[in-house]
């Protein structure tokens, strides 16, 4: 029978585990596997975030050997931002492990770390859940936490205003749908102030209503049908995604409750991919000896033995990210009708 005293191995070190869970199959979620956030490892709580705003101008003529008009200076905001906690535990109880060697040939070791393995797996999915719901925030411009309330509203913490929502009138079979393309991708590019490079491209992330009614409307059905993998969205049109109009529109898949993860009812959330800097996500140390001034890593992993009784062993996991919008002028919305 496993012993609780097997936890004092050097396996089940902080140093160890987190080592292992890093190596956990990422669950694949879309906004992740976009790769758009940029990664920065910090040594500290928080990161500097700068932000200039450059402006084009014309240059009045002048006479030859008159004094120069000069450049002004560029505007600069510098600003520090904390980093946010994601912690979650889980409790392995001695009875659990009890008579747990089910096969001869495993060792008290092997068995016991495939259970740790196990509850560091379900520990971890909850926490690339809890990122990609930062992610889906940070491409809105405002990142919410895991009860809905604020955590960082790049609008307010940058002084800008949200740009205003886009009708893309799709219960009307006249509506020029093409022509709302180019309404948000213009409002994009001017937005841009730099960032917007020959290969960008405009993404959105479309709930289930406006999706549908897009692919229906009238003047885009033609294009559809005609697009090169319509073969393959005949049979099933779910969680697909289709460019029209110089945008990529994905069936944006979140949670099944429709609301833990989603994007909000009728609506598309617009934002660039293949735009350097727009997005980051930085990552502080652990709060642990272990790790203090090192740089940051996506997750870590530790047991807590109950040292009273030995009755217990608490599995932990711990991330502390900041998903950063620096330009969230750029980002634009969209309503079904």
């Amino acid at each position: 029978m496993p012993t609780m005293d097997i936890f004092n191995a050097e396996a089940f070190s902080m140093t160890q585990l987190t080592a292992a869970v890093e190596k956990v199959p990422y669950r694949p979620m879309f906004l992740g596997s976009l790769g758009i956030f940029e990664p920065e490892r910090v040594r500290t709580e928080a990161i500097a975030i700068e932000k200039r705003e450059g402006a084009l101008a014309l240059i009045q003529t002048s006479e030859r050997g008159q004094p120069l008009g000069q450049q002004a200076a560029i505007k600069r905001d510098i600003r520090d931002f904390r980093t946010s906690r994601i912690a979650k535990g889980d409790t392995i109880y001695a009875a659990e492990i009890q008579n747990m060697r089910a096969f001869g040939s495993e060792s008290e070791l092997q068995t016991v770390q495939a259970e740790v393995a196990g509850r560091l797996a379900r520990l971890r999915a909850d926490v690339e859940l809890t990122w990609e719901n930062m992610r889906l925030g940070a491409v809105q411009g405002i990142v919410l936490d895991a009860d809905g309330s604020t955590l960082r509203n790049w609008y307010t913490e940058w002084g800008i205003n949200q740009a205003a929502e886009i009708d893309f009138e799709l219960d009307d079979a006249n509506t020029d749908v093409r022509k709302k393309c180019l309404t948000v991708t213009r409002a994009m590019m001017k937005a841009a102030k730099g960032a917007w490079l020959p290969g960008t491209i405009i993404h959105a992330l479309c709930h289930d209503d406006f999706y549908d009614a897009l692919i229906a409307h009238a003047q885009v059905r033609a294009t559809y049908l005609n697009w090169q993998a319509a073969a393959e969205l005949r049979t099933s049109t779910a969680y697909q995604s289709f460019p029209y109009g110089g945008i990529t529109f994905h069936n944006y898949r979140g949670t099944d409750d429709g609301s833990t993860v989603a994007v909000a009812s009728d609506k598309a959330k617009f934002f660039p991919v293949g735009a350097p800097g727009v997005f980051k996500v930085a990552f502080s140390p652990a709060e642990f000896f272990d790790y203090v001034n090192t740089p940051g890593l996506d997750l870590y992993a530790m047991t807590i033995p109950d040292r009273d009784r030995n009755a217990w062993v608490k599995v932990e996991v711990y991330s502390y990210p900041l998903f950063v919008c620096t330009r969230p002028e750029m980002l634009q919305r969209a309503k079904r009708a």
